[in-house]
């Protein structure tokens, strides 16, 4: 009796094994380069999951549009309460309006400029740096990287910059909005790591043939770090875009306005429009509604046209860079 009810467990068990093995072998033959775990999802749940990405998508583009569509918008549509996500009557008066004078149109400028110039010297800066700090045997290596932690950790706050930037002399100068963030010290870190996850290898191969420190980084380090060199200029990009703070703070001339200044002082705080726009005598002015929209299209695209280039290397840069060294 003690044999038969051994026996049936055993039997149960061993059956159960050979019907887990029949089933990895048919999922093998379907899919022989995929793990069980990333096999392709069932009808059912691949179609909840595009449901639920449209349904996101929706709602984050549709301001955007929207907007969009307010700029592009004739008078008779926002008198009439035309106004939907396609306009009826199109329009380009806003933008020429705005166009016209000088305001928006420079700012345009000097925002791609501060843009360009600024985050060139904070490539070459944060680069340096990193590789500095990612080589063994530097003298006062700990002790600048644990200076650079203690920025992430306390931050000097507005009156003591502004009095920084005072004794410097950099007031009302475009130096004021690149040199004081010329280094983001979590975008020194995440370099740093990378450059520590390269390969050892060829670094150590260059050395034995005398190359030095800058043809290492010039001919091995950057070529091998683009993935992350790109994040880093897309973070510093955004910033320098986006950054109006800086110029409040900073700029009094208003033909040194960035555009994201402008936009700020035209549409949130509502100062008049007729500074910023130029209209022909015999021609009616637009909608302050569909100025302030155009404005706000102007500041955006030219961030949004940059992104996608950049976005193949946005995963594979912060990743690498966050989690190896």
């Amino acid at each position: 009796m003690g044999s038969i009810g051994t026996e049936a467990p055993l039997d149960r068990d061993r059956e159960i094994a050979m019907l887990q093995q029949t089933t990895a072998n048919d999922r093998r033959k379907r899919h022989p380069n995929l793990p069980a775990w990333q096999e392709p999802a069932s009808v059912p749940s691949q179609f909840v999951k595009a449901a639920i990405l449209v349904v996101l998508a929706v709602v984050m583009l549709f301001p955007f549009v929207y907007v969009v569509s307010i700029s592009f918008s004739s008078t008779r549509d926002i008198l009439e309460g035309g106004v939907t996500l396609f306009p009826r009557h199109p329009t380009l008066n806003a933008y020429r309006a705005i166009f016209r004078g000088n305001i928006v149109s420079n700012a345009m400028i000097v925002s791609i400029w501060l843009t360009l110039v600024g985050t060139l010297v904070n490539m070459v800066m944060t680069i340096t740096m990193a590789y500095g700090l990612s080589r063994s045997g530097v003298p006062g290596r700990t002790f600048v990287l644990i200076m650079v932690l203690f920025t992430m950790l306390f931050s000097p706050g507005i009156i003591p910059s502004y009095l920084l930037v005072k004794e410097l002399g950099l007031l009302d100068s475009y130096t004021s909005l690149i040199l004081p963030g010329a280094i983001s010290a979590f975008n020194l870190i995440v370099m740093r790591n990378f450059f520590m996850s390269l390969p050892q290898e060829i670094i150590e191969s260059a050395r034995l043939d005398g190359a030095s420190d800058w043809q290492l980084l010039k001919n091995i380090v950057i070529p091998l770090s683009l993935p992350v060199i790109a994040v880093t200029a897309l973070f510093y990009g955004v910033a320098h875009w986006n950054d109006f703070f800086s110029a409040t703070l900073y700029l009094n001339d208003q033909s040194k306005w960035p555009i994201q200044l402008v936009l700020r002082q035209y549409v949130l705080q509502g100062s008049s429009l007729s500074t910023m726009v130029d209209i022909p005598r015999n021609q009616p002015a637009p909608p302050a509604q569909t100025i302030q929209m155009a404005v706000v299209v102007v500041a955006t695209v030219p961030i949004l046209i940059v992104y996608p280039f950049l976005q193949r290397f946005f995963t594979k840069g912060v990743l690498t860079g966050a989690i190896k060294g």
